[in-house]
């Protein structure tokens, strides 16, 4: 399946799952269920907001390894995914930034 028709049915939960097996990974798919019950999110929920994440904030190193993780990658679309989850991960498990002055 393509990125493209990946991320506009990660609303379709059976879609969405059916993406995350298909990684093939089922560390990350462990750790992307626990990060969305965390979260109150569906695992499909939490990988659409990933992708927002990853769109909004991904600085360029992230944006330059995405792009030679693409063009390495059997599946484009399954890497690209992967490696958004990756990233929404390891700022989940970073935890919420502090906000107060010091």
């Amino acid at each position: 399946m393509l990125l493209g028709d990946i991320i506009a049915r990660l609303d379709d939960e059976v879609v969405a799952m059916r993406a995350l097996v298909d990684l093939g990974d089922l560390p990350l798919l462990a750790e992307v269920e626990a990060a969305a019950s965390r979260d109150g999110l569906t695992p499909g929920g939490f990988a659409a907001r990933a992708v927002q994440a990853f769109t909004a904030s991904a600085g360029d190193d992230d944006w330059v390894s995405l792009i030679g993780t693409i063009g390495r990658a059997e599946d484009p679309g399954g890497a690209c995914l992967k490696t958004m989850l990756s990233f929404a991960l390891r700022a989940t498990r970073a935890g919420p930034a502090c906000s107060h002055a010091h």
